[in-house]
């Protein structure tokens, strides 16, 4: 569709919106009435939200319109994921300027699409509003299916600690991205479209996870949430994450240790989480650590010590693009 937004109008942009979605079984009522209905079997409703900027979050000159459409709501899908509970529905809040392209809106949407399909859920609903800088506002809706949510303050000393997904690869990426490069690829997709291991968290809750939390500020700064609500302390051990031998090439071109993109780059969305140390886990999660009594030291160390390069987002602390 060519044109603008602002020459589209509201209604006509969101009818172009809504007419690209789909539906699951959970859906009751979607898009175009006052409000969704999600069914809700478990009669509990996991509900998180966030918000992306561009220029802060995405940048247009980086990623594609179905790119950040992709990367909102997996995001957001995690966080549902990373309770344990299964992701059902999105809802999104859209500002847009009146002169971006009509199929820039539409490609967004897309991806936000495709992304609940892969998740299992649904977009049920949002709305539209004109500003000068685009920004997206999204909750994602989710069902815990009779499994009690896993949260940040269950471990245990005497738990492992395992992950499962992607570490460091979106900070590679972001790198590659921020010297002018597009590749290696494979990095720099990650950091455009991360691909959270959805079906990991209610697998884990069935599993027996006593905590848990997607990757979404970096494994030391998340897991110091972990680690703050369960009032332990979690030691890692380096030598047991992977780095991918082409992410130790980045890191020789650019000058980082490829372990501090490991160890504190975000937006990868694995999954981390503790058990019981008799706990089987599936080949899929990778043992890095163990929860113990709380000490003198941080609360998380790497290799038993402090760790004190730089890393962790924090939205107050740097003015850089995530």
């Amino acid at each position: 569709m060519k044109g603008t937004v602002g020459e589209l109008g509201e209604f006509g942009l969101i009818k172009e919106l809504t007419s690209r979605l789909t539906s699951t079984p959970a859906v009751r009522i979607g898009p175009g009435d006052d409000a969704a209905v999600v069914a809700a079997p478990d009669r509990r409703v996991v509900a998180s939200t966030d918000v992306l900027l561009e220029g802060r979050h995405f940048r247009r000159d980086w990623s594609t319109a179905y790119d950040v459409g992709r990367k909102a709501a997996a995001q957001n899908l995690a966080d549902i994921a990373a309770m344990g509970a299964v992701p059902t529905a999105l809802l999104l809040g859209l500002v847009v300027p009146a002169e971006l392209p009509v199929t820039w809106a539409t490609e967004l949407m897309d991806g936000i699409r495709d992304e609940c399909q892969v998740a299992g859920a649904a977009v049920v609903g949002g709305d539209v509003v004109r500003g000068e800088l685009i920004t997206l506002a999204i909750t994602a809706l989710g069902d815990l299916r009779n499994h009690e949510p896993v949260t940040r303050s269950g471990a245990r000393p005497g738990d492992v600690v395992a992950y499962t997904g992607w570490l460091g690869w979106s900070a590679a990426g972001h790198a590659v991205l921020s010297r002018g490069f597009r590749s290696p690829r494979a990095f720099v997709e990650a950091h455009r479209r991360p691909e959270p291991p959805y079906h990991a968290g209610p697998a884990a809750a069935g599993l027996g996870a006593t905590a848990m939390c997607d990757i979404s500020d970096g494994l030391v700064a998340d897991l110091g949430h972990i680690a703050e609500a369960s009032k332990v302390r979690i030691d890692l051990r380096s030598g047991a994450v992977d780095v991918p031998s082409q992410m130790y090439d980045i890191g020789q071109a650019v000058g980082v240790d490829p372990l501090q993109w490991v160890l504190t780059g975000g937006e990868d969305h694995a999954i981390v989480a503790t058990f019981p140390r008799d706990v089987k886990l599936p080949a899929r999660w990778k043992v890095i650590g163990e929860v113990l009594n709380p000490s003198a030291l941080p609360q998380v160390t790497v290799d038993g010590a402090p760790w004190h390069s730089k890393g962790g987002w924090d939205h107050f602390g740097s003015s850089e693009e995530a």
